[in-house]
């Protein structure tokens, strides 16, 4: 259950002011269908951060002890930090996709979107800290479902309102207390998840 709330509160954090929550607005904003959109995030997520954790474990397996225990912490910090670097969506490739629909258009365009962004590196240390990959999964997706199933469903006008400059900084600052609270631990509260 660590592993499920731990993934799922990160994610959600590290998702505030993304580029997949651009990415929701300008797809709603095209489309005006949220239920495909919602599904095909969904579904893209599931599949991305499956092999993003999947990843995490095989590299925990060659890390072991020490070494793991800074790679992780460092990690979290790198991501706080990374989290302070506003995202600038390219939308090259989105009116190809827009001929297939809603569905596949957020799919593909989400699954791309992902890869190499702040919270698949997240679900790739989550991955290496906890041996539970399904619990992983099933938290990151939930995290990247609740920060952006609210873009979709109320669009622009959530979006307007949101301080993005100061939830990003309180984003920020959670991520690199929790490299810090992995680097100060006993190291057996990392590795017992291993």
């Amino acid at each position: 259950m660590d592993a499920f709330l731990f993934s799922t509160f990160s994610v959600a954090l590290a998702e505030i002011g993304d580029k997949t929550q651009l990415l929701s607005f300008l797809l709603i904003s095209r489309f005006r269908k949220p239920w495909p959109i919602i599904w095909a995030i969904l579904i893209a997520t599931l599949a991305n951060h499956g092999i993003a954790a999947w990843l995490g474990a095989v590299a925990a397996d060659w890390l072991q002890g020490e070494w793991l225990i800074w790679v992780v912490a460092l990690s979290f910090i790198a991501v706080g930090l990374w989290i302070l670097i506003p995202d600038k969506m390219e939308d090259e490739g989105e009116s190809t996709l827009s001929k297939y629909g809603a569905f596949v258009a957020t799919l593909v365009l989400f699954f791309i979107a992902e890869i190499g962004d702040k919270t698949q590196v997240a679900t790739v240390i989550l991955g290496a800290q906890f041996d539970s990959l399904f619990w992983v999964v099933m938290g990151t997706t939930l995290g990247m479902m609740l920060a952006n199933v609210p873009v979709v469903v109320i669009g622009h006008l959530a979006v307007d309102k949101l301080p993005l400059k100061w939830i990003r900084i309180g984003a920020s600052s959670v991520f690199i207390i929790l490299g810090i609270w992995v680097l100060l631990s006993d190291s057996a509260v990392l590795t017992q998840g291993l």
